[in-house]
């Protein structure tokens, strides 16, 4: 009883250990993302992320995108800038941005003229090193 006992808590131990760990590494990719957001953008509140297995997986996030507003979506994958590509969609799907056409910049600063809900796709450039941990984050400005 006592031996499996013991196994049954060095597993559980085991992954929490590789929890604690795989969510250190996200928090790493995610302050090292918000450094563009800093002291020009406030946060919307919200890490968008994703584990990314490989180049042909895609993450979806939904969000609401309020008129009048200035806004920066900042995305990253690993802790330097241009290995993950995202692209805005609205909710037909039509293409709004995708950093792929601008060297897989970090960021993309937009202006929002009436309210939208829309679609972020996120995925690892194949040709990039990335940990595998995309993450996306939405800052906004207000227009006066």
């Amino acid at each position: 009883m006592k031996k499996g006992f013991f196994k049954l808590a060095l597993v559980a131990c085991g992954l929490l250990i590789a929890n604690a760990s795989s969510a250190q590494i996200a928090d790493t990719v995610a302050n090292s993302c918000a450094r563009h957001l800093e002291n020009q953008f406030i946060s919307d509140g919200q890490q968008y992320r994703a584990l990314l297995m490989n180049a042909d997986e895609t993450a979806e996030f939904h969000t609401t995108l309020y008129g009048g507003t200035l806004y920066r979506i900042a995305a990253c994958s690993g802790l330097s800038d241009g290995n993950l590509i995202f692209s805005v969609y609205d909710t037909e799907h039509n293409l709004l941005f995708t950093n792929s056409e601008f060297k897989n910049a970090p960021y993309w600063d937009f202006k929002i003229v009436s309210t939208l809900d829309c679609i972020i796709e996120a995925k690892l450039d194949g040709g990039a090193q990335g940990s595998g941990r995309a993450v996306v984050l939405i800052g906004f400005k207000q227009q006066k």
